[in-house]
């Protein structure tokens, strides 16, 4: 083996030529750097020997020597900040030999068969994709040393100088693909550690990265005079640095067409159904799991069941499940099951920005907890916050009925205002009741008089003729979808401290890869609505919290999910129209004048 591999495969030579590209903008980077510097020799050396006798030489000499030395010492300096700026480096969870014999043997055999150097060491990343990285920047063995509180050579095999890069694998992929599968997909990306082990790609790429981190040094307190040089010099070298990194691609991708290339093709379409499981257990699984303080353990066991569940459903994806009977990739790993936490633990730190560590207010939670733990425990709190932005409204637990023994218009303001119990700070009339949503303003709601049709405690009920406009104004929820939106806003406020105390920054804050998208407060309203008919559904009707692998919290009646429900409850918030959600709660028992238990 030649141990640096072949670069006459095609795109190879195109890459290397785009390599010198980049380090010709290096080049001439320096030269303009010590353009003054010659100038200024040449001119002290004219002077000595007389060239340049009388005015006004000897000025102009020591401005340009001045010019000259200020432009070495800026030059110097950006040039050991883009040297020792440290490259970003992504989140990983750090794969050794003695916990994956078997997936380092795989790797190193398709490193063999291709004729290229192996990767220095594996990791796993909480994600559907698979690239190398090089870690053998000297800041990284200096991070590793001061991690590890051991010398400079503690970093592992993939830190030090010269060695091959580290490849990086989706977590996702083990627990997913079959082993034969996923050598054919690694195939491309071990192949291209040999185009990466050529001096003038390796001195390109390391230019770049270099650059990358400087700007990102350049946010720092009096440096931010690195940036501007930085990206200037990037935007430069970006277009041969794509057409290199294009260059390299194509020619792994030649080399690795030897192995398993027929397999490869079909592996390929287990990839993209990876993606789509994978993006759904992370919005409707996971998603609300963390921002319920908690994180489901296993989410890679997760997407198996999840991509069964898809398969199962979607007609594109028939016969895929067959394959479940294969060896799973995940059988490489030792303890599979440490791996899968701790890449689920990374993953909520990466697409939530939760702690590194688990702890009292962020603890795992295991699947088979997961309805009873998160999805009730979500219900009831957003049934709580639903009923303390109704109070905050100043809204009675009970409104007085019509003649008919219809309720009353919900958005009208009552006759008379409830007077407060005794010694109470604010009254719900007063310009402070909106602000103290809590015991004084439940109080006044309890206060109301006997004449009202009032219930006691929180129930649908309240909730119902609240939101009832048969005018199709809206009054009421937007004015309700207006408190909770404010009110989530101060409980992200609260909490934001807290978390960004922990954050680093640049590429090392967390969240990298937010899935929180915008909510409308319509969009919240109805989630709210939907948890408080869900608790009354369980606490009155005998039925249960659910998990969906592909949509998350359902609701279970007799141990069918109920999908029917979302319809009614935005005819009720988006048209004011109660009847088709009372008839929904009819058919299935449910009594909207029954308290709920919240959190």
């Amino acid at each position: 083996m030649s141990g640096t591999g072949s670069i006459l495969e095609a795109g190879a030579p195109s890459a290397r030529s785009r390599a010198l590209a980049v380090l010709r903008v290096r080049s001439r980077a320096s030269a303009v750097g010590l353009l003054p510097a010659a100038l200024a020799v040449v001119l002290v050396a004219a002077r000595a020997t007389g060239r340049l006798a009388g005015d006004p030489w000897p000025t102009v000499t020591l401005v340009v020597c001045v010019v000259a030395v200020i432009v070495l010492l800026v030059g110097g300096a950006f040039a050991a900040v883009v040297l020792r700026a440290s490259p970003a480096v992504t989140p990983t969870v750090p794969l050794s030999e003695a916990a994956a014999p078997d997936l380092y043997r795989l790797v190193r055999d398709l490193a063999d068969r291709m004729d290229v150097p192996p990767p220095s060491a594996i990791a796993l990343t909480p994600d559907c994709d698979s690239w190398l990285e090089d870690r053998s920047h000297a800041a990284h063995r200096r991070g590793a040393a001061r991690v590890l509180g051991a010398g400079p050579g503690s970093g592992g095999p993939e830190s030090e100088p010269g060695a091959a890069p580290v490849l990086v694998i989706g977590s996702p992929f083990l627990w997913w693909m079959r082993v034969a599968e996923l050598r054919a997909v690694l195939a491309p990306v071990v192949a291209g550690t040999g185009p990466s082990a050529h001096p003038d790609i390796a001195d390109a790429r390391g230019f770049v990265r270099g650059l990358d981190a400087a700007v990102d040094v350049g946010g720092r307190r009096g440096l931010g005079w690195i940036a501007a040089p930085a990206r200037l010099l990037l935007r430069l070298c970006r277009t041969d640095a794509a057409e290199m990194e294009r260059g390299v691609a194509a020619a792994a991708s030649e080399r690795a067409q030897g192995v398993d290339y027929g397999l490869r093709i079909v592996a390929q379409e287990q990839v993209g159904l990876a993606y789509a499981g994978w993006d759904r257990l992370l919005t409707r699984v996971a998603l609300p799991a963390w921002r319920m303080g908690r994180w489901p353990a296993h989410l890679d066991a997760g997407v198996v069941s999840a991509l069964t569940e898809l398969s199962r459903r979607d007609r594109l994806a028939e016969g895929f499940t067959s394959r479940l009977g294969e060896r799973p990739a995940c059988d490489l790993l030792e303890q599979p099951g440490l791996i899968d936490e701790a890449t689920s633990l990374l993953a909520a730190r990466l697409f939530h920005g939760g702690p590194a560590e688990a702890g009292p207010d962020w603890s795992p939670v295991d699947w088979t907890a997961y309805p009873e733990e998160v999805v009730d425990r979500k219900w009831r709190t957003e049934a709580a916050r639903l009923h303390a932005a109704l109070d905050a409204l100043a809204v009675p637990a009970g409104l007085p009925t019509g003649p008919s023994g219809s309720p009353a218009p919900a958005a009208a303001p009552p006759p008379a205002a409830p007077a407060a119990r005794p010694g109470s700070a604010t009254s719900p009339g007063s310009p402070g009741a909106a602000g103290a949503a809590g015991p004084a303003t439940l109080a006044a709601a309890d206060s109301a008089p006997p004449t009202a049709d009032a219930f006691a405690g929180p129930t649908l009920e309240r909730v119902l003729r609240y939101l009832t406009d048969l005018g199709g104004e809206g009054a009421a929820g937007e004015a309700l979808a207006g408190r909770i939106t404010g009110e989530l806003a101060r409980e992200e406020r609260a909490a934001g401290p807290a978390a960004d105390a922990g954050k680093a920054r640049g590429a090392d804050a967390v969240p990298l890869f937010p899935l929180q998208p915008p909510r409308s407060g319509r969009d919240l309203l109805a989630d709210h609505v939907t948890a408080m008919v869900c608790c009354a559904a369980v606490d009155s009707a005998g039925a249960a919290p659910g998990l969906d692998w592909l949509d998350g919290p359902v609701l279970l009646v007799g141990g069918d999910r109920r999908s029917d429900l979302a319809p009614r409850v935005l005819s009720l918030v988006e048209e004011g129209n109660p009847e088709p959600l009372r008839d929904w709660l009819s058919a299935l028992g449910v009594r909207p004048e029954k308290p709920v238990r919240l959190v």
